[in-house]
């Protein structure tokens, strides 16, 4: 709305501030729950059985699992335990990227906020069906050459491809909810390809569908 000046010219009113964008939560300081602590306790169980761990380390470990209030204090208790991609939860932000080659996410890990991917020549396999998401839009900013995306979504998660794709196709079979989380992914994509599953149905699940919809 305009505010008349003193000579009778309207002037702008002056911009009311724009609210801070809230800040996302660091990856480590999200909430782990019971699952994510369980996940632990047994990495540390197998540890002891094995004799990597002694009878005090392990009680000492296990004690602090179950006192865990964040994903950072879990991941700090199996880190010499695994190698990085057999770890019970895997926190980790850097940039996905594959050359000439194939590199996959998966099991119980965190999406950060934006994810970046480079994929030259090569597959990226991100399967987000146990993933923590660190919010519930998700940028997936891709660089892509010559390579390939691959979703697995859980039902209710939508994906929609927003960047630019020069030569390249989409197969996108997600079944998303109304207002379920989004995967948007964007940047360039050249000669590249990005193909979205869900999990296969059960035939129960299919049958009571069909019956929920014919009802």
């Amino acid at each position: 709305m305009d505010v008349p000046d003193r000579d009778g010219q309207p002037r702008p009113a002056a911009e009311k501030p724009r609210p801070a964008a809230a800040k996302a939560t660091s990856v480590r300081d999200l909430r782990a729950s019971d699952a994510d602590r369980e996940r632990v306790a047994a990495v540390l169980g197998e540890a002891f059985a094995d004799g990597r761990l002694t009878a005090d380390e392990h009680a000492d470990r296990t004690e602090r699992a179950y006192a865990a209030r964040t994903l950072g204090e879990l991941t700090g208790l199996t880190g010499d335990l695994s190698p990085e991609e057999a770890q019970p939860i895997l926190v980790d932000d850097r940039p996905v990227t594959v050359f000439f080659g194939r590199t996959r996410r998966d099991g119980r890990w965190v999406v950060p906020v934006k994810l970046p991917l480079l994929a030259l020549f090569g597959t990226v396999e991100l399967d987000l069906r146990e993933a923590v998401l660190q919010r519930r839009h998700i940028v997936v900013d891709s660089m892509v050459l010559g390579g390939r995306i691959r979703l697995l979504v859980p039902d209710g998660v939508r994906v929609d491809v927003t960047g630019r794709t020069i030569l390249s196709t989409r197969d996108l079979r997600a079944r998303p909810v109304a207002d379920g989380p989004t995967i948007e992914v964007g940047g360039t994509m050249i000669f590249g390809s990005v193909r979205v599953r869900a999990p296969k149905r059960t035939l129960r699940a299919r049958v009571r569908d069909r019956f929920t919809r014919g009802g």
